[in-house]
């Protein structure tokens, strides 16, 4: 393994490649895996292969393509399965192996459906699944009264018309001013609420200040049949506003509105008053027959009320700008005005570019335009826009029950339920002759009940005007079936088993007359309300032999499958059931629920669709059923049409095995990456456990200048469980041949939101030297826990809660784990494992302050109260949680106390705390903090230990990183506990997803130094001391504990400056250290003490987390993580400079300051570079002491165990 020259490297990517496409296609794979992860033994044999020149000419115009469409650079790594992007960085198995089966579904879907391979592959790459258009109301609405209009008003008649006005420079922030209604904002006003000062303060700024928007209100007042305006300001303001308009104008009748608000004074209400001392300017004005229940300025007083209702928008305010409406923290005053001009800017972008491409003119009519885009829409009913609809499976399995054999369909499952109802489904189209329908609507209800009539009606005349919509009915009786109660029901389905469109919709729309039930359910025969040009004898035979089954079947569908009661409504679109309703949905709620779905997924379905060489009727049932299929799987990313200009000699293909659907696999790769490391045995797996065609393209890097790998690797992922007589083993990863001179390291990459811990190895895993073990190295690991991660963010300030305590437990045990949420991004984890968990606000502050409100990614209501979260998956759990100070705690904080001289919150969090961890006179506790990773470290840790107990009589508890343990020391820790009477804890923290990773061990433990000590240890802990595990203790460190902090979060030891003959490794005394630092000492982390309360009242864990992140990005930065970061910090979180007596260190602290050395650290010396043992024996004279009284306990715990087992034996 001797390095490789700087020549050698420089094609070694290409060589790996010529290798790799040189082999069978099928050895391909294999060959890419062996040399990726075993690349430091291969890496001098690749030297020696010659580059295929045509192979390097076509990787390189392939990387330039892949460039100019996909932004994909040599070297990157890229796997897309069905145009699917697969995130290379998270690498998840458990998400791929999800979005195998979704993509399964869909294509076993499709092919049940008969569709071609060819037309599968169509479908698939139809992106399914939002509302991708903001949805507008048309307002082009006779209710509302425009104050101002742009192209008729005097005002405005300087301003230029011509559409190219907009193409011409305006300064940054301003809208151009045009003679054209480009811009219109409409207001909502009702009089009678307080929102409505600031909406008329509005309207007064943009018109007096020449805005050149078009401003419109829309007056939502008393509906009531006869008001006194004396008594009603809404009334009086509407009747008043009429008069000046006739007077004068409606301009100087909005001016008059503006000064009635001028004189508004208490609550910011408008008053009959303010009115009536604005109608005494008007000399001719009698004020009685203005205002009065007779008075002739009452003119269509109801339909700014009917209008707001037909919207609906919901309560008010409501305003809007080109029909889109504004969100309800924009209506503010403050707020609106910025979000209009925010729009106007925006909407002037969009007309640039509208007038460039052409599609808008001078000719063209400026609100017609604006209105008859595809998104504006006569009435936004929010129970469609945010529905959570149930999607029907409508591909029969091989079911061919009939819908009046009400016994078979009973014993069917909801899918078959569902087939059998959409393959014996009449329909009204739009003409009898063939025409494909886009969208299939069925309407349920019990047709012999107002409700179902009236929902009828309405469908029947959205089917009026509808172009893409054909109408089925399924019948929910309220009550038990029989002939007497059914009659209307009996009649439409006759009609729709014997007649023709043309004909069908006349008898439709009379059977949903209320007249028409009346007089059927008076006696009246049906037959009398037949229309001209019906078949009548076939429809009075029809419905003479109707029996109930029908109507049983349907009923039991809509209780098994749509779950909802008899009698209820409910509208299944292109299989999407939305119910149950109320009796209001509209004519224009259909055509609403029709543009949605027509525009979201069912236009790109229709295209393919019509393409097939199929009936209309069953293109129609197609376009249905992909639909229903398509829209009932997950949200997707968009998918690629991954293509290559040439595939002779950089790509490897691998074809599907025929007569059978397959996945379409694209992988592009530099064979020497740990992406390829990791890829092979990925597409290794996959080729065993699905039907794929794959292509893999060589993305190969020229001109390298280190080498790509250093590493060994193993993915461990086997395409099926390994069994071995009766027993399941465990995923294994071997390494074989591998060089004995090296020293090695052993270190697991594990999935984001595992906690991975070593419970058994046979040597150092973290210094494997094999020319000295005779065996072979094993390693055992063991996923110990899966962790719960969420986001915290308060709803009133939107920003997250800081100091907000969580725990998480079961109802036996509601207190298992706990944590704090952190500032960064609100984010928190608890450890957790396979099952139901409940997440609560821990008791005390956080419980008494807040409540929560919301939450997503849990597995409850969120308005049923317990938080319920299942652990079901291996993969990430990802929590929001929405919380909210009680009404009466809006002015307390987390972090603060109000009798926080006598008693601090922390304090009250410790009491609480303290009995939950049970721990006895935590005061008189000396909590230590270490942290150690492999045998040599451990082995100085336990000689830290000792020399701790030797100088204190305080109790001791000791907490360690759990993270790097070696199983032989946690074996040992409960034993050297029992033997010297300390307490100890096993500490640990997954490092969070979103902040910077460090890929080094080292730097890893660093972070673990500084980054978490917020969240580390419970809160019960006041204060904790850090001390290297290369350290010795020779005072007793209570006098540390209880050093005075003098407000600081910690306490940190300064370098020495005693020993000048290191001057010259002083690398703080120069540089950017001695700029930054000034006259302040750069300090050293080998001890530092932490007051944990006041470190978490300052959110120190959460600023120092921010500059890590921002330093981070950069790799020469923070070369001493754990030092370099505090000192950094030290102007935003304060250090305490600690006597330098606490810590001395031969590298840099002279001999005679040796004496008074509270501890001993045993520093690198970058000038001799002396091993740490050999210093240890040499610097410290009780060392060797400590070293010795250990090994012997080690030896004797060590026979002890022999003895053990020996005995177990003999038994």
């Amino acid at each position: 393994m001797m390095p490789l020259k700087v020549w050698e490297l420089q094609d070694l990517s290409f060589q790996a490649a010529s290798q790799i496409m040189s082999t069978p296609v099928y050895d391909a794979i294999k060959l890419m895996k062996d040399i990726s992860q075993n690349f430091p033994v291969k890496a001098r044999s690749l030297t020696r292969i010659a580059v295929n020149h045509l192979m390097r000419e076509e990787i390189q115009e392939n990387q330039k393509g892949l460039h100019a469409r996909f932004e994909i650079q040599p070297g990157d790594a890229c796997l897309f399965i069905n145009g699917l992007r697969v995130d290379m960085s998270a690498y998840d198995s458990f998400r791929i192996l999800d979005m195998l089966k979704l993509e399964g579904k869909m294509m076993n879907g499709l092919h049940n459906l008969g569709i071609s391979k060819e037309d599968t592959s169509k479908f698939l790459k139809l992106k399914s699944h939002v509302w991708d258009h903001t949805y507008a109301l048309d307002i082009r609405h006779s209710s509302i009264m425009w104050i101002n209009d742009l192209e008729n008003d005097d005002l405005y008649v300087t301003w230029p018309t011509s559409c190219q006005e907009l193409l011409k420079p305006v300064f940054p922030g301003t809208v151009p001013s045009i003679r054209r209604n480009f811009h219109n904002l409409v207001l909502f006003i009702d009089p009678a609420q307080e929102y409505t000062l600031d909406f008329i303060k509005l309207a007064e700024l943009l018109y007096y200040h020449k805005i050149p928007l078009r401003i419109g209100f829309v007056f939502v007042v008393n509906t009531d049949d006869e008001v006194d305006g004396a008594d009603d300001v809404g009334v009086a303001l509407w009747r008043a506003f009429n008069y000046i308009a006739e007077e004068q104008d409606v301009s100087q009748a909005f001016i008059s509105v503006v000064h009635m608000y001028q004189k508004v004074k208490n609550d910011n209400i408008l008053t009959v008053d303010n009115v009536k001392s604005v109608l005494n300017v008007f000399p001719d004005a009698n004020i009685w027959d203005i205002l009065g229940i007779h008075s002739k300025y009452d003119n269509d007083r109801k339909v700014g009320a009917s209008f707001y209702k037909m919207t609906g928008l919901g309560p008010l305010p409501q305003a809007l700008y080109n029909g889109e409406r504004f969100k309800l923290e924009e209506l503010s005053m403050k707020e609106l005005e910025m979000a209009v001009l925010r729009r106007m800017m925006d909407a002037t972008v969009h007309l640039q570019r509208d007038v460039f491409m052409g599609t808008l003119n001078d000719r063209t009519n400026a609100v017609d335009f604006l209105m008859d885009k595809n998104n504006v829409v006569p009435r936004i009913n929010p129970l469609i826009l945010h529905a959570k609809w149930q999607y029907l499976n409508l591909i029969s399995t091989s079911v061919t029950a009939d819908v009046e054999d009400f016994s078979t369909f009973f014993f069917l499952d909801s899918q078959d339920k569902s087939a059998v109802i959409a393959k014996n489904m009449y329909y009204l189209t739009q003409e009898d002759d063939d025409v494909i329908s886009s969208v299939t609507l069925w309407i349920i209800a019990d047709f012999d009940k107002p409700s179902g009539r009236k929902l009828l009606f309405n469908a029947l005349k959205h089917m009026k005007t509808s172009v893409h919509s054909r109408l089925g009915v399924i019948y929910n009786p309220t009550s038990k079936i029989n002939e007497e109660n059914t009659a209307i029901s009996r009649g439409i389905l006759a009609a729709f088993l014997t007649q023709k469109n043309s004909f069908l919709k006349n008898f439709l729309r009379k059977l949903a007359k209320e007249e028409t039930a009346t007089a059927i359910y008076s006696g009246e025969k049906i037959h009398t309300f037949l229309t001209e040009g019906m078949d009548k004898n076939a429809f009075q035979k029809k419905y003479n032999t109707i029996g109930v089954n029908i109507f049983r079947t349907h009923q039991l569908f809509c209780q098994d499958v749509l779950k909802i009661r008899p009698g209820e409504i409910g509208i299944v679109s292109n299989g999407k059931f939305l119910g149950p309703l109320d009796e209001n949905f509209y004519t224009e709620d259909f055509y609403f629920l029709e543009k949605i779905t027509f525009t979201n997924l069912v236009e790109k379905i229709k295209g393919v669709v019509e393409n097939m060489k199929i009936s209309s009727k069953n293109m129609s049932d197609l376009i249905m059923k992909v639909d229903a299929l398509i829209s009932s799987l997950p949200k997707r990313e968009s998918r690629y049409d991954i293509t290559f200009l040439r595939e002779n000699h950089s790509i490897i293909k691998i074809n599907p095995q025929e007569n059978d659907m397959f996945f379409d696999v694209i992988a592009i790769v530099d064979p020497l990456t740990r992406e390829a490391q990791k890829m092979a045995q990925l597409l290794i797996v996959l080729g065993k456990i699905i039907n794929m065609k794959i292509k893999l393209f060589m993305n190969c890097r020229g001109k390298l200048s280190e080498a790509p790998l250093t590493s060994f690797y193993r993915f461990v992922l086997e395409p099926e469980l390994m069994l071995v007589g009766n027993d399941i083993t465990g995923p294994v990863a071997k390494f074989l041949d591998i060089p004995e001179a090296p020293l090695l390291t052993l270190n697991m990459i594990t999935p984001e939101g595992w906690l991975v811990e070593t419970v058994h190895s046979n040597c150092d895993l973290d210094n494997i030297h094999l020319k000295d073990i005779e065996r072979t190295v094993t390693a055992e690991y063991e996923l110990e826990y899966l962790l719960l991660e969420g986001h915290c963010f308060d709803t009133m300030t939107e920003q997250p809660p800081r100091g907000l305590q969580f725990t998480l437990g079961t109802k036996s045990k509601p207190v298992l784990v706990d944590t704090i949420v952190m500032a960064n991004l609100g984010y928190f984890q608890l450890k957790a494992n396979p099952g139901a968990w409940i997440l609560k606000l821990r008791q005390g502050k956080s419980e008494d302050i807040y409540q929560i409100v919301g939450h997503e990614g849990t597995d409850s209501q969120p308005d049923l109260g317990d938080v319920i979260v299942v652990i079901n998956s291996f993969k990430s759990k990802i929590l929001e949680v929405q919380v909210q100070k009680k009404p009466d705690k809006i002015k307390e904080d987390l972090l603060t106390d109000k009798d926080e001289k006598k008693k601090g919150m922390w304090d009250s969090i410790k009491s609480f705390t303290r009995s939950l961890h049970k721990e006895k006179d935590e005061a008189d506790i000396l909590n230590i903090f270490s942290v150690a990773s492999g045998h040599l470290y451990e082995r100085f840790l336990r000689i830290m230990m000792l020399s701790v107990l030797r100088n204190t009589k305080t109790p001791v508890k000791f907490w360690f990183l759990k993270n790097y343990l070696s199983p032989t020391f946690k074996e040992v820790i409960p034993h050297m506990a029992e033997e010297y009477g300390f307490q100890y804890e096993l500490v640990q923290y997954q490092w969070p997803r979103w902040l910077h990773q460090q890929t080094e061990k080292q730097r890893i433990i660093w972070g673990y130094k500084i980054l978490f000590l917020d969240v580390l240890f419970p809160l019960a802990v006041d204060k904790i001391i850090f001390v290297d595990a290369d350290q010795i203790v020779r005072h007793d460190l209570k006098e540390l504990r209880d050093f005075d902090l003098d407000g600081a979060p910690y306490g940190y030891t300064p370098f020495c400056d005693s020993r000048t003959e290191m001057d010259g490794y002083r690398f703080w005394k120069k540089g950017y250290w001695a700029s930054h630092l000034l006259r302040r000492k750069y300090h050293i982390s080998a001890l530092y003490v932490v007051d944990l309360k006041q470190f978490r009242r300052i959110a120190a864990g959460d600023r120092l987390r921010g500059q890590y992140q921002a330093l981070s990005q950069d790799p020469n930065s923070l070369s001493n993580l754990d030092q370099d970061l505090p000192n950094n910090m030290i102007y935003q979180v304060a250090i305490k400079s600690l006597p330098q007596d606490w810590l001395w260190c031969e590298t840099w602290c002279d001999d005679e300051s040796k004496q008074r050395a509270k501890t001993i650290d045993l520093c690198n010396n970058p000038k001799t570079k002396e091993p740490k043992l050999k210093a240890a024996a040499r610097i410290v004279p009780e060392w060797v002491e400590y070293d010795t009284e250990i090994r012997r306990l080690l030896e004797h715990l060590e026979n002890k165990k022999k003895n053990a087992i020996l005995t177990h034996d003999e038994l």
